[in-house]
């Protein structure tokens, strides 16, 4: 979902700062498509065949996608994928009444991997991983040992290593501490290691703690390290092991930054209320992607503006004007539309920028 200013505002951690001196308007940013124009996009309908609405969760390239599929006023929730030319293979079909949740999609090599979550009669929860050879075939379980797994939308959720699968759960009757499991994407016994504190993946082998008061922690599991960030009082929003998000409320604006762990090359990325609109700080090492209320433009168009912030020259690419969400995963970025009542998804392969 995009993300909103109030949910900054809320955590109470930013450090208010006097004004500063005016400076000139900054032009529009540029649009992807002259900055980018061997960028590989497509747009998607937001429905299957029989009418049918359909959220992508995971692309694999700009056309072909996996997602969920929901009829109106039906019994059940399909876990689908949809080729380049519609075509659609349904991968799992779950009753709506065990409130049935697709998570962590992720591709390990030719296999398409995932996390599915049920809730039963008594309330509780149930999740399994489970894997499906891309080139066709019956999907499989690979393990229901999942613990109490936590899935944030992040792109690693589930991380993949050296042909084994790992994702963070919280830890039986401890309140300070993550469980890291791990499987073999074939299956097998899991693996538990439990660290103290509360943390989630930012790629393998690196944990990062949730800011709190402009400080987080970043710990290397391989190496059994650890690197402190102190964003000098400002909210500390999410850290990976190359960049670190940063909000700051400067005249009752709020101004998103990047920073490296240590603290240095810190940059503005944006100070017109423009804020982080995906779980992943810096994507692909090289763009931060951000959004921003596109009745601030001056015209009453409504939605969000995504805009890509680029690391490498430093200046932020307008993606869409008037996007009603925006998601990225594993390299390809994409947001929706709606028009008379029909939703539409755009991409954009930000690999082939």
């Amino acid at each position: 979902m995009l993300a909103l200013v109030a949910a900054v505002s809320a955590t109470g951690a930013l450090v208010v700062r006097g004004p500063e001196r005016a400076s000139p308007p900054r032009p529009p940013p540029p649009a992807a498509e002259t900055v980018w124009p061997h960028a590989r996009r497509a747009d998607v309908p937001g429905v299957l065949p029989g009418d049918v609405t359909y959220s992508p969760a995971y692309f694999l390239d700009e056309r072909v996608s996996v997602g969920t599929a929901r009829e109106a006023g039906g019994g059940e929730v399909r876990l689908v994928v949809r080729a380049a030319d519609g075509a659609v293979r349904v991968l799992r079909a779950l009753p709506t009444a065990g409130a049935p949740r697709f998570a962590g999609v992720t591709r390990a090599g030719d296999v398409l991997v995932w996390a599915e979550s049920v809730t039963g009669r008594d309330g509780s929860v149930r999740t399994a991983l489970w894997r499906a050879d891309l080139s066709g075939g019956a999907p499989r379980k690979i393990t229901d040992d999942s613990g109490d797994a936590t899935f944030l939308g992040s792109d690693y959720d589930i991380a993949v290593d050296s042909g084994r699968l790992y994702w963070t759960a919280r830890a039986p009757g401890r309140e300070a501490a993550t469980e890291i499991r791990s499987v073999s994407v074939d299956g097998g016994p899991v693996e538990v290691r439990t660290e103290p504190g509360l943390w989630t993946l930012s790629g393998w082998p690196w944990l990062t703690s949730a800011g709190s008061s402009g400080r987080a922690r970043l710990r290397n599991l391989d190496a059994a390290s650890v690197v402190d960030v102190d964003a000098a009082g400002d909210m500390l929003d999410r850290c990976g092991p190359t960049w670190c998000r940063v909000y700051v409320l400067s005249g009752g604006a709020v101004r998103s930054e990047l920073m490296r762990p240590d603290g240095s090359e810190r940059l503005r990325v944006a100070d017109d209320g423009a804020t982080a609109t995906v779980v992943d700080v810096a994507v692909l090492d090289r763009f931060e992607v951000l959004s921003e209320d596109s009745t601030t433009l001056g015209a009453a168009i409504g939605g969000r503006r995504v805009l890509v912030y680029d690391l490498t020259t430093r200046r932020s690419v307008s993606v869409a004007e008037a996007a009603t969400s925006a998601s990225y995963r594993s390299g390809v970025l994409w947001w929706s539309t709606s028009a008379a009542g029909r939703v539409t998804w755009h991409t954009i392969d930000l690999r082939t920028v």
